[in-house]
């Protein structure tokens, strides 16, 4: 088995929470991890991204290639069009739909979601949304963890255990929010993969 997936997004979305949920999951798995991290901008609202590789064979190299990845996971709609090109013909992409407006000139968001949409069978979710009605925003992070968890080679417990792992220290409360958004992330995404023809997307949810 060997996995790769490019997570996207920009400072302070918790793309590094993702990074660490995964992690933690392939790590009681069994698995072998390589991750890469690239910042664009060291401040808040810069791109992120990291470069994660599983595999149950040791694995080389912490980069992946453009054109090779398995998996794209994107907190930010335009930084998923940015590294759709990292993707295998055959890849998956998954992004939150809500922009981060950090530059001149961001494209309106009919254009960026019609680009999305060419992108085989995207899943295109409400993350914000969820979170809110989970508790917090702040955990749009993990509802879009939990859209992507059907196409993780990783069981969706055993990502929810790894959860509890990251968030403990934090408290039961923030611990049950953010399994909560994770949850209904792959709910969405279950739902709407097994319900609509074409594209998959979560925003009509």
């Amino acid at each position: 088995m060997k996995q790769d997936i490019i997570l996207a997004g920009v400072g302070g979305q918790g793309i590094l929470s993702i990074a660490a949920v995964i992690d933690l999951a392939a790590l009681h798995g069994g698995l072998e991890i390589r991750q890469a991290e690239v910042h664009g901008m060291s401040q808040r609202g810069g791109a992120v991204e990291s470069h994660l590789r599983l595999s149950d064979r040791p694995i080389h190299s912490d980069l992946i290639a453009r054109g090779t990845a398995d998996l794209l996971i994107s907190v930010e709609p335009l930084e998923a069009l940015r590294h759709r090109p990292f993707l295998a013909a055959a890849g998956r992409l998954v992004t939150a739909m809500e922009p981060v407006v950090n530059m001149e000139g961001y494209p309106p968001m009919e254009e960026v979601r019609r680009e999305l949409l060419r992108s085989g069978r995207p899943v295109l979710v409400e993350a914000h949304r969820i979170a809110i009605g989970c508790g917090s925003q702040k955990a749009s992070n993990m509802v879009v963890l939990g859209a992507a968890a059907p196409f993780i080679a990783i069981p969706p417990e055993r990502i929810e255990a790894a959860i509890g792992e990251l968030f403990r220290r934090k408290g039961a409360e923030v611990v049950d929010m953010n399994i909560r958004a994770f949850q209904r992330g792959l709910e969405a995404s279950q739902e709407q993969a097994a319900s609509c023809e074409g594209p998959t997307t979560s925003e009509t949810a």
